[in-house]
């Protein structure tokens, strides 16, 4: 193990130091990064959910400046158009557009990826960022859990019907924004929708996101032969609108050493402009431009069993309709 890595593993031993903006302070000195400036993503396309704030939006600001075209997606077309004036006005790219849609209503999901093909002959990456975190229990449209309709199903549902798109673009990406806080909870299919009588928020948030890097796993291990590479992250602990309205105690503990929207991005930036990760294994999970593992605790790598992994993905088919091929 080399000097670099020695720190790297001091640095994630404690999720304070890892997680906070210490962490990317240290390993982007550590590990030397460059800037995004050096990417010319001209000619590529970009789609990014959840794109109206916070870690979306830094997201496709920066993509948008590095020349890709790039489809903010949100919920209202209202919030939509005044996001994509405020990027093309800051990245001097006028191909920035915008398709309202909710991640949690089944129909919306299907009109935009119809919206992206009809839009564009390419798609080089995909990003699945659209979540947040609510402390109320509500469903969606179908009647899933709305939390894991928006986080599991829909970008499920995304994914597949623009995956012959993805590999006629190959070499492709789909990259999801996670969570660390999945690593407090291990993965469950029959409670991964939690009950209105036990219902509380971060930890329905926490199995999603569970669900989320399970099944960015499987679409590696099913699809990585077409030329796309999947992988997940997660933004350490970042400032951002869903953050402050969520967790306003922690965020105001916390507050002094949070992440910028802009540091909590980065690795999902890098990712998706960079040629390193693609060159490497699919299916990873990273944060601060490192593989991390998926566990940290041994109570939640008991419960991740090939069993309950086909599970997982036979109960998202159901949900979602539709089945890759």
């Amino acid at each position: 193990m080399g000097f670099g890595s020695v720190v790297d593993a001091l640095i994630e031993a404690p999720v304070f130091t890892s997680f906070t903006r210490v962490g990317y302070e240290a390993r982007s000195r550590l590990d030397g990064w460059g800037s995004f400036d050096q990417y010319d993503l001209t000619g590529s396309v970009m789609v990014v959910t959840g794109a109206t704030s916070g870690l979306g939006k830094a997201t496709a600001l920066q993509l948008a400046t590095s020349g890709a075209d790039v489809v903010v997606v949100g919920r209202t077309e209202t919030k939509n158009s005044a996001v994509v004036a405020e990027i093309i006005e800051a990245s001097g790219n006028k191909r920035v557009s915008q398709v309202a849609a909710d991640m949690s209503n089944y129909d919306q999901v299907r009109e935009l990826a119809n919206r992206i093909l009809a839009d564009h002959d390419r798609l080089d990456v995909l990003i699945h960022n659209a979540g947040a975190l609510s402390g109320e229990r509500r469903l969606a449209p179908d009647g899933t859990e709305e939390t894991v309709a928006a986080q599991v199903v829909g970008p499920f549902l995304l994914t597949t019907l623009l995956l012959d798109r993805l590999t006629e673009s190959a070499p492709s990406r789909v990259l999801t924004m996670s969570s660390g806080g999945m690593y407090s909870t291990g993965l469950t299919v029959k409670g991964l929708q939690m009950r209105e009588e036990s219902y509380r928020g971060t930890e329905q948030y926490a199995r999603a996101k569970r669900a989320q890097v399970t099944l960015n796993e499987l679409w590696a291990e099913r699809f990585g032969d077409r030329g796309i590479q999947f992988h997940a992250m997660h933004p350490g602990w970042a400032d951002t609108p869903g953050v402050d309205d969520a967790l306003p105690g922690f965020a105001k503990v916390v507050g002094p050493l949070f992440r910028t929207p802009e540091q909590g991005a980065d690795t999902m930036i890098w990712l998706a402009c960079d040629p390193e990760p693609a060159a490497g294994p699919n299916g990873k999970f990273w944060l601060d431009r490192r593989v991390r593992s998926t566990h940290k605790l041994p109570k939640t790598r008991n419960r991740d069993t090939l069993e309950r992994r086909e599970e997982l993905w036979d109960w998202v088919v159901a949900a979602a309709e539709v089945e890759p091929s």
